[in-house]
């Protein structure tokens, strides 16, 4: 018993000393590391499953040009992103995506290809993959199939592009995400279909269930 009270007393002067010199002798607990991706509002860590979508920023429209940064193609001001945090490790470092689906509304297209009149689909296939770095680096993994349907004076005509991937940039001034000119080529379709197709847009604000997404 003896022995025991002295351990006891022993050990509340040890507390005493650590407190004259301003250290707590209570533990506490580390701060939570942040990770690639966080919420603005509160600077929490967007958890894994999370779902995050963006559609195309206020005033702008999506693009596929025959040229790069041209003026021939469809325009749409109807389209949408959308994935599923897989991953998203601490910062620095690169977050990972599935289930990443992208569409576009037909009713808000319009083509200005030679022999078209207009746009019934657009669609984007399989669902795909995507990472994210802490550079600002997006880079959505292919193989990326990408179906125009085009409405012409004969008829539908089905264009069918592809890519090995497409990239683009985020920037956490207004949660957004950029692609510029990214090349998809054609794999099939009619003669009325051009032989590239160059795809840009800016999609903003990114979010997810707590609100809008930045990169760290």
């Amino acid at each position: 018993m003896r022995n025991r009270r002295t351990a006891l007393l022993a050990t509340a002067a040890l507390a005493g000393t650590a407190s004259l010199w301003g250290v707590s002798a209570t533990a506490t607990a580390a701060p939570t590391a942040t990770s690639v991706l966080t919420y603005d509002a509160t600077g929490a860590n967007v958890p894994v499953g999370a779902k995050l979508t963006a559609s195309l920023a206020a005033g702008t429209t999506a693009k596929l040009t025959t040229t790069a940064s041209g003026s021939t193609g469809v325009t749409c001001s109807g389209s949408a992103i959308e994935a599923t945090v897989a991953t998203n490790p601490t910062a620095p470092g690169t977050a990972t995506e599935n289930n990443v689906k992208q569409t576009f509304n037909a009713a808000t297209c319009t083509s200005n290809i030679l022999g078209t009149t207009g746009v019934s689909s657009i669609t984007i296939s399989p669902l795909l993959t995507a990472s994210v770095t802490s550079a600002g680096v997006l880079t959505v993994n292919g193989p990326i199939t990408a179906t125009a349907v085009l409405k012409s004076v004969f008829g539908n005509v089905n264009c069918v592009y592809s890519a090995a991937s497409i990239s683009g940039t985020t920037n956490n001034a207004d949660d957004s995400i950029n692609f510029s000119n990214q090349l998809l080529t054609k794999t099939s379709g009619s003669t009325t279909c051009p032989s590239s197709s160059y795809f840009t847009a800016k999609y903003a604000p990114v979010t997810g269930p707590g609100g809008a997404v930045s990169v760290n």
